[in-house]
């Protein structure tokens, strides 16, 4: 695996994290379906994105120093 991302943009560490809240979920007696679980996951890999871009613009209009490029 060459390619890297952010963990936000990972839809195993999403799928991963919404199986453990279903889990905890299904023990208080909510049931989701598996249909459920995988739009879910999407929706939540989209999000985290949005947020993951949002917040990489918002550091860089509140930063005090420019960007310096390699030499």
């Amino acid at each position: 695996m060459i390619d890297l991302k952010d963990w936000y943009s990972s839809k195993t560490i999403w799928g991963a994290l919404i199986s453990i809240v279903a889990s905890m979920l299904h023990f208080a007696g909510i049931d989701l379906a598996a249909a459920d679980k995988s739009q879910l996951v999407d929706s939540v890999v989209n999000i985290a994105g949005a947020l993951g871009g949002l917040l990489a613009i918002y550091g860089r209009v509140t930063a005090k120093a420019a960007i310096k490029s390699a030499p």
